[in-house]
């Protein structure tokens, strides 16, 4: 006899069961989260939600604890990853996805962050990028390390290292955390990074975006300094290798990820001369005394608005390398978000100033120690004003009625009062105030369908180049001084 109960009970808990794990599999606290699964290197990530823009992404990557660092977290929000994609792949950009374009590539967000993360960086460190790509990474890099840095690329594809130049210029010419931060440009070279010679300089920092066999493990570690850290994918694992002395390391497993091997030399033996092919890395060059002037005048204009704007001095002595994480900016640099603004065609109450303008009247005569007009009466005011009755209407009009209207009056009222004199108060003072009544909703979504609801912030006014612009030189060295940047 089959018990048809226990059939149907088994059936529930087996749907509970994959109802929990579907819901468990996006929480970003679970390990299995971590692991990009796909075999592809271009399918790699997807480990958080797509954004719309920039911010989102990163507020996506936050959440999830990708990103744990403020110092991380600002490098990222400082520069869109749309704009090292190709503009036909724009719509992509801000998903947690892996890109490649021929031999153009990107790896997924959430790698860059388990990576950003991992390198330990600050101002005035040597970074070496073996695998250099879009120059992305390097160009995040940058901001932290600051002007004093070392800030070097190695990329096997010629034309991959012509796309990075490009979104370099393109970063320093338009970008408003350019001037935000201060920046250690990077410099690309093109060969293969396991032909780079032994007896080259050692790096503070190396990261290496293609997958590493057991074989050049070792390789790789000696491009390090003592106290360096090496960040890449061993066999199948993100690995940091930390050296703590000449012939002694660190090292500890990140997360799972799939990257494409890295391509072995080719043979050349067959050269004219005889000896292997090297690729020689960037110089480590001495700025000029007038590299050096202007960046110690950008840095003090810059130092000089924060401390006028109320934004605290960065730590430290300027010699010392200055980037972004000790440039004493806003915390998260320049933002610019889509707000919701409804315009509304109607008679408001602003209060400036000890004076109260109306959009619909002329400007009244300033109040007195009482918040009268004139010794006039408020009920008096009122009615003369809107030719109205009530006093409340009167109070309302003028948001200087009482005790609480006159606190509104000078900037130190309730939140409430507040609402009413920018004439967006509760629905009786904003009601009183325009003289309108059922028909207020109408109007509001007339004058959205005419104007649009969402319109774009107003891009904050770049203060370092007013600055700059305003200071007793000839233009040529405004010019300098703005890394002949387009407005």
């Amino acid at each position: 006899m089959v018990d048809c109960d226990g059939i149907e009970a088994l059936k529930l808990n087996c749907v509970k069961l994959a109802l929990t794990r579907v819901f468990d599999w996006g929480r970003p606290q679970l390990k299995a989260q971590k692991f990009p699964f796909s075999p592809s290197p271009v399918k790699m990530g997807g480990a958080v939600s797509a954004g719309e823009d920039n911010d989102e992404l990163i507020d996506n990557l936050k959440e999830a604890h990708y990103i744990r660092s403020d110092l991380v977290e600002r490098a990222f929000r400082a520069i869109d990853r749309a704009d090292y994609y190709l503009e036909e792949y724009r719509d992509s950009a801000y998903k947690d996805l892996a890109w490649r374009h021929g031999n153009i590539h990107l790896s997924a967000p959430c790698i860059y962050s388990e990576v950003m993360e991992a390198l330990d960086l600050h101002p005035g460190l040597a970074f070496l990028n073996l695998g250099s790509g879009t120059g992305y990474l390097s160009t995040m890099v940058g901001l932290i390390l600051g002007p004093f840095g070392v800030n070097h690329g190695v990329e096997l594809h010629a034309d991959v290292i012509e796309y990075a130049y490009q979104k370099l210029e393109y970063f320093i010419k338009t970008s408003e955390s350019f001037d935000k931060f201060e920046f250690c440009e990077p410099s690309f070279v093109a060969g293969n990074c396991l032909e780079i010679p032994p007896e080259s300089r050692q790096y503070d920092r190396v990261y290496c975006g293609a997958g590493v066999q057991r074989d050049h493990e070792e390789y790789m570690k000696n491009l390090l300094k003592v106290g360096g850290i090496l960040v890449l994918p061993l066999e199948e694992k993100l690995t940091k290798i930390t050296r703590t002395g000449q012939s002694s390391w660190e090292t500890k497993k990140i997360i799972a990820v799939s990257f494409a091997p890295l391509v072995l030399p080719k043979d050349h033996t067959n050269n004219t001369n005889g000896k292997p092919k090297t690729v020689p890395l960037p110089m480590f060059e001495v700025r000029t005394l007038q590299e050096l002037a202007r960046i110690s005048i950008r840095h003090t204009l810059r130092v000089t608005t924060d401390s006028r704007e109320g934004h605290p001095r960065g730590r430290g002595s300027f010699g010392g390398g200055r980037g972004l994480g000790v440039s004493g900016l806003h915390k998260y640099g320049p933002r610019f978000k889509r707000r919701r603004v409804h315009r509304r065609h109607c008679n408001s109450v602003v209060l400036a100033n000890k004076h109260v303008v109306s959009s619909a009247l002329p400007t009244p005569a300033p109040l007195d120690n009482n918040n009268n007009r004139g010794g006039r009466d408020e009920e008096e005011q009122g009615r003369a004003s809107w030719g109205v009755g009530g006093e409340e209407q009167g109070r309302a009009s003028r948001g200087v009625g009482g005790v609480e209207q006159g606190r509104a009056a000078q900037g130190v009222g309730r939140e409430e009062q507040g609402r009413a004199s920018r004439g967006v108060g509760g629905e009786e003072q904003g009601r009183a105030s325009r003289g309108v009544g059922g028909e207020e909703e109408e109007e509001e979504e007339e004058a959205e369908r005419e104007t649009g609801e969402l319109l774009r912030a107003e891009p904050p006014i770049n203060i370092l180049r007013e600055r700059i612009l305003c200071l007793p030189l000839p233009e040529p060295l405004k010019m300098y001084l703005l890394y002949y940047r387009e407005k």
